[in-house]
């Protein structure tokens, strides 16, 4: 019986410029590298309040990554939106969508690098 979700996988093509967005926009943390048995380079990152990880690869003999359009996002909560998306529009990732409200607070997106879409949820004022 599965117990609890550990990690989510992204392959890419330019791992340090995917760990520079994670790192540097979203503010994730570095937990190891790795080399796999088969050769994939491997780096996990996870956000400051979460237990799951996002895994990072890159195996060019897998040939080249091709991210499906609205196939598969990311979600992170954020505290301030608008002060978020300033941030990263400075750091050249300006929201791709939104804002939007939904739920008594709002969500947008921005592209990550190789395609990728990330989800950024501010909620509402809690009662």
């Amino acid at each position: 019986m599965v117990k609890k979700l550990l990690h989510t996988r992204y392959r890419v093509h330019d791992l340090e410029k995917t760990i520079s967005f994670y790192k540097d926009v979203l503010g994730l943390q570095e937990v190891r590298r790795q080399t796999s048995g088969r050769g994939s380079q491997l780096v996990f990152l996870k956000a400051p309040g979460s237990d799951e990880e996002i895994e990072l690869c890159k195996f060019d003999e897998s040939g080249p990554v091709v991210v499906g359009p609205d196939l598969t996002h990311l979600a992170f909560e954020v505290d301030d939106l608008d002060k978020f998306a300033k941030y990263a529009a400075a750091q050249g990732y300006p929201l791709s969508d939104g804002p939007h409200s939904i739920n008594g607070g709002r969500i947008a997106f921005i592209d990550a690098p190789e395609g990728y879409e990330i989800e950024l949820i501010e909620r509402g004022a809690k009662s």
